[in-house]
């Protein structure tokens, strides 16, 4: 590799070009003109040679940027996938990974800061080889995109990437969605190409939102999925440009892809897969239909109705665990959006269905299984909780913020007006019946 300090310059060919081929020659006067132009030519020579190895010194000093995709773990937080951007730079050694999604479980209040949505995270940089051994270890993919920019742009990343990797600077608030590991490979790539990545991003959308993307990620592990389904809010809902899309590490590498440098030229320059995927695929788009739901909650409710007829005791044995998840669900987002950052959670209208109020219930719903009156307050409970659970339904049609909930809708519904239509008048029906018999 040229170093630009041993490149000849012009004051070292001076005294080359001051010896006999600029003297003048008496009586050789051609001679002398002809040895002048030859010296001119020299010298121009050396100059343009000079500032091509300049010039091919710089080339080769810039380093290669490039992003690091992984494809989805079996573990809850790998369920997003992850990135990280690579800088090769021959004169300072291997590979870099800059890997923003750095965090210690054991950090003191960690938990607390989990649980309120304040948590922190860390850009590290390590070599890129002590970064794929996890990923190797757990056969997750990983494909490399070296991207197409210049030698002033790559030196910038590098720079601000070194910089932001130092103890004092590396730690950063995190955010699920709009500052996560893959939002700040975005926004460090934006700066870097001055600006060009977000216009373009922002110019399309994929119709998805945060809550689609998040429950089609979670949905092999279902707990976390039904949870998420539940918990997002109406914040969540709203349609994303591929900009905010880019929360989801491989659906930013899919931008990437189709992205433009300033001059018009494709970003991505070449692709190179380094890891093969060797366990489950990113989970695919698939469309979420109503209708399912609404046919299970209508057999469900059917069969509330049959059974609490015949056996009224037994239907309040079933309903105790369902009135006592509602409750808890319910507890949960008005937790989520009273007390809690995850902004994503907040006016969950999932509230109403998933009403606190059903906590309220079951003490009456044991007594009515041991054949004893629930007392007058129980009725007028189940009705509430029923008139909450068809005021989300009449919120479909106000001019508010749309929450995507029409499935949960149509499953509980029908399952709340069954129950407090079977339970409406159980305290007069106990009332009237002779207490020898309340058992039987």
């Amino acid at each position: 590799m040229a170093n630009p300090e041993s490149v000849p310059c012009k004051a070292e060919l001076a005294p080359l070009l001051s010896g006999s081929l600029c003297e003048k020659q008496p009586g050789k006067l051609g001679s002398t003109k002809a040895n002048r132009v030859f010296a001119t030519c020299a010298m121009l020579l050396a100059l343009l040679l000079c500032s091509a190895l300049v010039f091919a010194s710089t080339a080769i000093a810039a380093p290669r940027i490039g992003v690091m995709t992984m494809q989805p773990g079996e573990i809850f937080w790998e369920r997003f996938g992850h990135n990280a951007i690579v800088v090769d730079d021959p004169q300072r050694g291997p590979p870099m990974s800059y890997n923003f999604g750095f965090f210690d479980l054991a950090e003191p209040g960690f938990i607390g800061r989990f649980v309120d949505g304040e948590m922190e995270y860390a850009l590290v940089a390590l070599p890129l080889e002590q970064d794929l051994l996890l990923y190797r270890d757990e056969g997750r993919g990983v494909n490399l995109q070296w991207l197409n920019v210049t030698p002033a742009q790559a030196k910038a990343i590098a720079a601000a990437l070194e910089e932001n990797a130092r103890p004092e600077n590396a730690r950063y608030r995190y955010d699920y969605f709009t500052a996560n590991c893959s939002t700040r490979v975005r926004d460090v790539l934006d700066r870097g190409l001055n600006g060009a990545l977000k216009p373009q991003l922002l110019a399309s959308s994929h119709g998805n939102s945060f809550h689609s993307e998040a429950v089609r990620l979670v949905r092999p592990a279902f707990w976390m999925w039904l949870g998420f389904d539940l918990g997002f809010g109406p914040n969540a809902d709203q349609p994303m440009s591929r900009w905010d899309e880019a929360y989801v590490p491989m659906r930013l590498a899919d931008s990437l892809r189709q992205s433009r440098t300033a001059g018009g030229a494709p970003l991505v320059q070449s692709e190179q897969m380094l890891l093969p995927h060797r366990i489950a695929p990113e989970p695919a788009e698939a469309p979420r239909r109503w209708w399912p739901y609404a046919l299970a909650g209508l057999a469900i409710a059917a069969a509330i109705i049959g059974i609490g007829r015949r056996k009224p005791a037994w239907l309040a044995g079933l309903a105790i665990p369902f009135w006592l998840f509602c409750g808890i669900v319910g507890c949960l987002s008005v937790f989520i959006w009273g007390f809690t950052a995850h902004w994503a959670g907040w006016r969950n209208e999932n509230i109403l269905l998933f009403n606190p109020l059903c906590l309220l219930l079951l003490p009456g719903a044991v007594a009515i299984a041991r054949g004893r009156n629930p007392g007058r307050w129980f009725s007028r409970l189940l009705i509430a909780i029923a008139v909450c659970a068809v005021a989300v339904l009449i919120l479909k049609w106000l001019p508010l913020l749309p929450q995507r909930n029409q499935p949960w809708i149509a499953l509980l519904l029908p399952m709340h007006i069954a129950l407090a239509w079977m339970f409406s008048n159980t305290s007069e029906r106990y009332s009237m019946v002779p207490a020898a018999l309340k058992h039987s």
